[in-house]
């Protein structure tokens, strides 16, 4: 089994809905965000993914929420609330609808909202 690993940084604020503590509060984070890929095979250069696609899927995403109040964003405005886990999830989802075929699965994503406090969503 071949892996990728591609890492993004961006900034941004967000309060936890029905939290009780100062986490409900406004406040803001320096997010670290790492973007695993994987799968058995390469292709006929011998990849298993561009970085160069990996990368560029995951910045449209950093862009959105970048220098943002993550809880004024679709789907945080409503739906979901701005957790390090619903992000990594919801960043997973996004970046995997861009990349990825049958040969290449987009299956984890770390989201750092500290460099010690870190949240992970992965797909089997």
């Amino acid at each position: 089994m071949f892996e990728v690993m591609i890492q993004r940084n961006f900034s941004s604020a967000h309060q936890l809905r029905g939290y009780k503590g100062k986490c409900e509060n406004l406040h803001g984070h320096n997010y670290k965000i790492e973007i695993f890929a994987r799968g058995r095979e390469l292709d006929h250069i011998g990849l298993l993914v561009d970085f160069g696609d990996l990368k560029t899927a995951a910045d449209e995403i950093v862009t959105y929420l970048d220098h943002r109040n993550i809880n004024e964003l679709p789907p945080f405005d409503a739906e979901l609330n701005p957790s390090a886990e619903n992000l990594a999830r919801y960043i997973l989802e996004r970046v995997a609808a861009r990349v990825g075929d049958e040969r290449v699965q987009v299956y984890k994503v770390r989201c750092y909202e500290t460099p010690t406090s870190v949240a992970t969503y992965q797909v089997e």
